[in-house]
Formats: structure tokens, sequence, C-alpha cells
């Protein structure tokens, strides 16, 4: 009972970060705020599900995972509530950030899926735990629409929150409490120096387009990250009781499928980023399809079923071949992916093609990554181990919208008095994403072959 439950909770973060995508070009009318403080609803969960997912991860080796999966859901709860009350727009990305805790809800899942589960069965459900972000995402975004379509856009929060609440009694419900700990002291200055550095990386990454790429604010906030990473890492490596073991994270075993996560977290955000723009460009590009924001959501639709069902043939791979197989084979299909959008992305059963063999590439480097993470570190720090593997993928993700916000934003052709991005703009960063993922299949390819667990010394 336990692996649904957890895999809904998995589900419920991901449409959690899509929902209020649809929302934002209303958000300055219906909050009356600016185009730059509503950006913030999608910064601040960004900052502080980066932020909370290592130290809760961390928290849960230490405290238990339960406990603190019931924490970040209850967290995620209380941010739906109150976006669902309120319309001030300072309250509304507080309530973000309060939704971010819920980025530690999968690594915590795939921690305790190690614990409970015979060996025979970790796989298969590790696999279905990793699939659910894109699953949430693909069912996310065309619901948000169709709320936002249709209803009071407070609705959504409403329906968010609803399902939180389920979310959080069936897990307080079935799931059991793990009996592993890694007793010790909670390094509380490595967990205020990792909110520092990560804070001003992604503050930078993510505002650099708006605040320019060569401003002062923006090379303060990078110089600030290097130097802040660099005194946090130099403390970590000697303290007795660290946040996140670097000396761990830095065997070839656990540093590389760390590497690949950040990959993997690049190539595979173009698609979601780039597809519903794409379909719903106007017809007078010469390429865009005009379709309404419902229609957008649901090409997005195919790739997340994709996933549920791949789930299990991912984890068959990894049992069979190993998970390094899975990943190289993974990251390759990220690439042919790209490969038919850059082909043809006139015809939207081409454009929906394409995006599914995207979402099956995916599926299979995400089953993978916590698998491989899985079998290079001991039990008692699974939940920091896979918590660090979930932030790369989502600083990844960050990069990768920076990355394609500066191309598009260089390629762009004035339609009916709007800049809109042209269709080579769109395939450069089809280009791009796809590159990306063929560095990260030769990433793969260089994990070490031995998959056997680690045990405590």
């Amino acid at each position: 009972m336990s692996v649904p439950v957890l895999a809904f909770g998995g589900i419920l973060m991901a449409v959690m970060q899509t929902t209020v995508v649809p929302l934002l070009p209303h958000l300055p009318r219906l909050t009356h705020s600016s185009v730059g403080a509503v950006s913030w609803m999608v910064t601040a969960t960004l900052l502080a599900g980066s932020v909370l997912n290592p130290v809760l991860g961390r928290a849960g080796d230490m405290y238990g995972k339960k406990r603190v999966l019931l924490l970040a859901l209850s967290l995620m709860t209380a941010g739906s509530v109150l976006c669902a009350l309120t319309s001030d727009i300072r309250l509304l990305i507080a309530a973000r950030a309060l939704q971010g805790a819920a980025a530690a809800v999968v690594p915590l899942s795939i921690s305790l899926l190690r614990d409970e589960l015979p060996p025979e069965r970790t796989t298969s459900a590790v696999a279905l735990m990793s699939s659910t972000v894109g699953i949430g995402a693909a069912l996310g975004l065309p619901l948000a629409a169709v709320i936002v379509e249709y209803a009071d856009w407070h609705t959504m929060f409403w329906v968010s929150s609803a399902l939180s609440a389920v979310g959080l009694t069936l897990a307080a419900w079935t799931v059991r409490e793990s009996p592993l700990r890694q007793p010790g002291r909670f390094d509380v200055s490595g967990a205020l120096g990792l909110a520092v550095w990560l804070v001003c990386l992604l503050l930078a990454v993510s505002q650099g387009g708006a605040w320019g790429w060569g401003s002062p604010s923006v090379v303060a906030v990078f110089s600030g990250a290097v130097l802040v990473f660099a005194l946090w890492s130099w403390r970590q490596l000697r303290a007795p009781q660290p946040l996140v073991d670097l000396r761990l994270a830095m065997r070839p075993r656990v540093a590389l499928p760390h590497f690949a996560a950040l990959l993997v977290g690049f190539a595979f955000y173009a698609n979601t980023l780039v597809t519903a723009q794409l379909v719903q460009a106007p017809t007078a590009t010469g390429y865009g399809l005009g379709l309404p924001i419902v229609a957008a959501g649901l090409c997005l639709l195919p790739g997340g079923v994709l996933m549920l069902v791949l789930s299990p043939v991912s984890a068959r791979i990894s049992t069979v071949r190993g998970p390094r197989v899975t990943l190289a084979l993974g990251a390759t299909s990220i690439a042919s992916g790209y490969v038919i959008r850059i082909l043809d992305s006139h015809e939207l059963w081409v454009i929906i093609i394409g995006g599914a063999v995207v979402s099956t590439g995916t599926a299979l480097s995400y089953s993978a990554l916590p698998t491989l993470i899985l079998h290079a570190v001991p039990a008692e720090q699974t939940g920091s181990a896979t918590g660090v593997n979930v932030l790369l993928r989502t600083i990844g993700q960050s990069v990768c919208s920076a990355a394609v916000a500066a191309v598009l934003i260089h390629h762009t052709a004035d339609i009916a008095g709007q800049p809109i991005p042209t269709l080579h703009g769109y395939l450069l960063a089809f280009m791009m994403a796809g590159s990306v993922a063929l560095v990260a299949c030769a990433v793969a390819l260089a994990i070490p072959r031995d998959g056997d667990p680690v045990r405590a010394s």
C-alpha cells in the first residue's frame, strides 16, 4: 500500500510545481502587481525547494524519513491553502515558498522504499517513484489550464489543497517509519551555507535574463555563490558530521550519477518549456499552430502516460543490464526525440511523437539515477544523497530555462506588433538540449560497472 501512496505524493509535488504556469500571464492583472513580482511565484518555489531538498533529506536520515516526509507534505498543504485564501502577491510568494518543501517528497520516498522493501521489489518501486515527476508535470499543466479557463483562479489552489490533504492523510496512515538512522548532530552552519550559495546561484540563473547577464547585480550574486560555495565546501570537508558528505559525493560511483542528473535535468526540460510555446504560436509565424492553452497542455499528456507505463520496463532493464545502461539508453532517447523535433516541428502529430520520445528517455533516465545512487551509498545516507541528486536535476532545469530563454530572446520576429520567437530559435534550443543529452549518455557509460550495494562501515 505504501508504494502507490508515496507515488501519489510524488505526483502531487510535480502537479504543484506546474499548476501555476498557465496562470502566470494573468496574475499581474488578478493580483494588481508587476510581471517581475509575479515571476517570483515560480522563483520562490524553486529556491525553497532547492535549499530544503538536501536539508530535509539529511534530517530524514537523522530523525526519521516518514516524520520529515509528513513535514514536507504538511508545508505543501499549508502553502496551497494560503494561496487559495489570498490575492496579495506577497502572501502568494510566501505560500509558494512553503510549497517548495514538497521537492523533498521524492528523495525521501525513495529512501523509505529502499529501507522497507525487499531488494527484488526496490528497483521497480524506485522507477515508479522517479517517473512521478514527469507524470505529475504532464497532468498538472492541462488540469491547471482547464481550471484557469473555466473557473475562478483560486479554485486551482483549492483543488491542490484538497489533494495535498488527501496525500498527507494517506501517508500518515499507510507509510511505515524506517528504523534506520544516522545518529549525530545536525549541521546547522552547513545548512545555512548551503542555503546562501544555492540562493545566490539560482537567483542569478533565474533572474539573469531580467537583470542583464553582465549587470553588476548578476555578477555580484554569481561571485557570492562561488565564494560561499568554496567556504562551504571547505567547512563540509572538515566537519565531523557534515550536512553533505563531500568525500562520498566525490567518488566516481556517486559523482558521475550526480553530474548525469544535472545534464538530464537540462536536456529533458527544454521539451516542457518549448512545446507549449511552439504550438500556441500564431499561425502567422509560418510554423505556429495557434492552439489554445488547454490543447497546448494536452500535447504533453501522452508523454506523462508513457512515463507511467515505462516505469516497470525501465526497472526490468536496470535489473538485467544495470542502471548505467538504462541511463545511457534514456539519454540517447532524449537526444533522438530532439532529432525528430529538428526534422519537423510543423505537424502536430510529429511534435507529439517527438515529445513522447523525449519523455521515454526521461522515464528511463530518471528511474536509473536514484538506483545508481542507492547502489553507491550506505543505507543510512540515502536521504541526503538522493536529495542532492534531485537538487542537481533542479539546477539543470534552472540552467536550461535560462539558456532557452536567452536563445529565444535573440531569435525573434515581429508578428502583429509582438516579438515572437522564430522557428530557428526553437530549433537551436532543441539542438542544445539534444547535445547535452549525448554528453549525459557519455557520462553514463563512464560510471563504474560495479553495482553492488555499499554497506555501512
